[in-house]
C-alpha cells in the first residue's frame, strides 16, 4: 500500500512532498478539463489524448476569470497548449508561458497518476 493509499487520498506524502488527490482518473475526458481547489489555490488538471497528464493554475491572468480548466486544447510545434475561453490566449501547459503576451504566465503544478486517482502538488513560483 503507497503512502498516500493509507492517507485516505485527500492528502498524501511521497518523497518528503504533499501531494492531494484531485479526481479518479476515470473522471478526466481526454483533451478536457477539470477544476479543483487545493489549500485556496485554483488549479485546472488535463489529460491528453497521448495519456500525459498536466497541471496549471486555474485563474486566467488576462482575465482573472477562473476558467482555464474548459479552454481549448491544442499544440503548437509539438509543445501542448490550452486557449483561454474567455480572450483567447494560449498557455503552454509544460511551462505555463502564455504564447500570445509576452511576460504573462500561470504556475504549472507537480500531477501523477497512481492507483486510478490523479495527485497535484502544489509549486510555488512561476
Amino acid at each position: 500500500m503507497s503512502a498516500l493509499e493509507r492517507l485516505g487520498r485527500s492528502a498524501g506524502v511521497r518523497d518528503g512532498d504533499i501531494w492531494t488527490a484531485v479526481c479518479d482518473v476515470e473522471r478526466v475526458t481526454p483533451d478536457r478539463g477539470v477544476a479543483a481547489l487545493i489549500d485556496a489555490t485554483a488549479i485546472a488538471v488535463f489529460l491528453l489524448a497521448d495519456g500525459s497528464f498536466h497541471a496549471i493554475d486555474n485563474i486566467d491572468p488576462i482575465s482573472g476569470a477562473s476558467i482555464l480548466s474548459r479552454g481549448l486544447i491544442g499544440d503548437i510545434a509539438g509543445v501542448p497548449t490550452v486557449a483561454s475561453p474567455m480572450f483567447k490566449q494560449r498557455f503552454e501547459l509544460t511551462t505555463g508561458r502564455c504564447v500570445d503576451v509576452e511576460g504573462v504566465c500561470v504556475r504549472v503544478h507537480d500531477v501523477c497518476a497512481e492507483d486510478g486517482w490523479i495527485y497535484v502538488r502544489l509549486v510555488t513560483s512561476p
